[in-house]
């Protein structure tokens, strides 16, 4: 715990010190605006040591244990559709997802329903964490996956609706929030050790980059329908 405190002090104190100067030289705020803002620091350094607790203690020993179990297993397919349901609950779980569906709802007005990005974001989450419990299945080698994705990517950036663009790219980095890097990577690393002829480093990392590639694709391609078949009503 004395190491994870350290670790939470050496992120937040250059931020604390860049505040304090600009405090004294520009915003003057009064004393009861600082008591708060010294409370939400304090809250915000509680959240993180907690939080990082239970990720070096809890998720990543029980994502890397459940990798084991399942990569020692004959019937090594099972880890494909167990993939796909761990990834949509870890996407559809997660709090930064569902705060950047609200956003896009609130932004676009209601043209863009935040259900229906919320479900978009954790079928593709689900579809690319299953292609990537294949890979380590069959050996497929990373770039032959990566490669075409990004190609893919980038050719849906001609075709999709100019709204789903940015939006696609955000939901690229708020997908791999705390619930996809502390367990679902944790469990591809514990697959790939659990294998013969699999290296946990080689073959056990790499999902982060599919599950930050996944709603990149899925939104623009829902920003194609969108753009050439489901017109401009409400989604």
């Amino acid at each position: 715990m004395l190491d994870i405190f350290w670790e939470v002090l050496q992120a937040l104190l250059p931020l604390v010190m860049f505040f304090i100067i600009f405090q004294l030289l520009y915003l003057k705020f009064p004393s009861s605006q600082l008591v708060k803002l010294a409370l939400g620091i304090s809250m915000t350094a509680l959240g993180m040591i907690l939080f990082l607790y239970g990720v070096y203690n809890g998720f990543f020993p029980v994502g890397t244990e459940i990798g084991n179990y399942f990569g020692t297993m004959e019937h090594k397919w099972i880890m494909i559709p167990v993939g796909f349901f761990l990834g949509f609950l870890a996407t559809f779980a997660e709090p930064a997802v569902r705060v950047l569906c609200y956003q896009i709802e609130k932004s676009s007005s209601g043209y863009i329903r935040s259900k229906l990005m919320l479900y978009t974001l954790s079928l593709s989450v689900a579809v690319f964490v299953s292609i990537g419990m294949a890979k380590l299945v069959y050996g497929i080698p990373f770039l032959y996956i990566i490669v075409p994705g990004y190609l893919l990517a980038i050719s849906l950036m001609w075709l999709s609706d100019k709204d789903f663009i940015a939006i696609a790219f955000d939901a690229g980095g708020v997908a791999t929030g705390p619930m996809a890097v502390t367990f679902l990577m944790s469990m591809a690393v514990g697959v790939a050790s659990a294998q013969d002829g699999r290296n946990a480093v080689t073959d056990g990392f790499g999902m982060i980059a599919l599950i930050a590639l996944a709603p990149i694709i899925f939104v623009m391609l829902l920003g194609v329908y969108i753009r050439y078949i489901g017109g401009k009503n409400d989604v």
